[in-house]
């Protein structure tokens, strides 16, 4: 069963975009959060360019919800290129202390030329983007140890900018969820709506669920340390090597759900986006 293609740019992203990118030129700092269970796909491919010559402080989110070895892994490869990772549960607060000095640490140079030219110091100005629901929001209401932002386990809940005064040292520009025009990289697209990182209007939940179960196949056979089909075999009752990710939902449609795969679909989808199935990843470091 072929997987429809995945868009979604929502009018209010588009907005966003463009009252993003107008707020750039005012911004010392850019805080990229992305989801740590596929940190390629939640790279914005226009963020290099929006951030110019700007420091940027790089996020991985949801580190609660991937294994050690992943962390290890992933902080190596992105170490052997110029850039430290740092990893953040928004949920809980870890890691976010680390983000707040990063962010005033990288702005320092602001005031330093503001002294040479005889002028007061002020404020950082960071702003926090990312894909939709990969964890902004939770990430700032943490930072500031209050909920002043909306946060919820789906996309699409910030719609416009705010400013919001951190401590006496940073500003923090809330920015809503941006996500390309056009997802042209399909597999990408697939890994954001298992992850929950799109809105559910762009996908078919059972095409997505056999795609999320066809993926760890795929991984298995790539070598990942990660131990799908057991775990998967003790949850559901049904072996993964012996069907498709198809015919897996099937068959646990037809033993648990009174062949009702939606309702499968859902339930599986919803296991791993929840860490019920374990701390796995859907994307390892590239080879090379």
């Amino acid at each position: 069963m072929p997987t429809p293609e995945i868009q979604w740019y929502p009018g209010h992203i588009a907005k966003a975009e463009k009252a993003l990118v107008d707020q750039l030129s005012r911004v010392d700092v850019v805080l990229e959060v992305r989801d740590a269970r596929i940190p390629l796909s939640t790279r914005h491919p226009r963020v290099d360019a929006w951030v110019g010559e700007k420091p940027r402080v790089l996020v991985l989110n949801r580190v609660d919800m991937i294994s050690k070895e992943a962390r290890s892994a992933w902080e190596e490869w992105f170490r052997q290129r110029g850039e430290v990772p740092y990893f953040t549960n928004g949920q809980q607060g870890d890691g976010v202390k680390a983000i707040a000095k990063a962010a005033q640490g990288a702005g320092d140079a602001v005031n330093q030329r503001r002294q040479t030219r005889g002028m007061k110091p002020r404020p950082i100005r960071a702003v926090v983007i990312g894909f939709p629901n990969v964890g902004k929001s939770a990430l700032i209401n943490r930072l500031l140890n209050r909920k002043v932002v909306a946060s919820a386990r789906k996309a699409g809940v910030t719609r416009q900018l705010r400013w919001i005064r951190l401590s006496g040292d940073l500003d923090l520009l809330d920015a809503p969820g941006v996500i390309p025009a056009r997802l042209d990289d399909q597999a990408a697209a697939v890994k954001l709506a298992i992850c929950d990182d799109i809105g559910e209007a762009s996908y078919d939940t059972q095409r997505t669920a056999a795609a999320f179960l066809d993926l760890l196949k795929s991984l298995q056979q790539d070598g990942s340390p990660d131990t799908y089909g057991e775990i998967l075999h003790a949850r559901y009752g049904v072996l993964l090597d012996e069907h498709t990710g198809e015919g897996f939902v099937a068959q646990v449609a037809a033993e648990k759900f009174q062949h009702n795969s939606d309702r499968t679909a859902k339930r599986i989808l919803n296991d791993f986006r929840t860490g019920l199935l374990g701390s796995w990843v859907l994307e390892w470091p590239p080879v090379g």
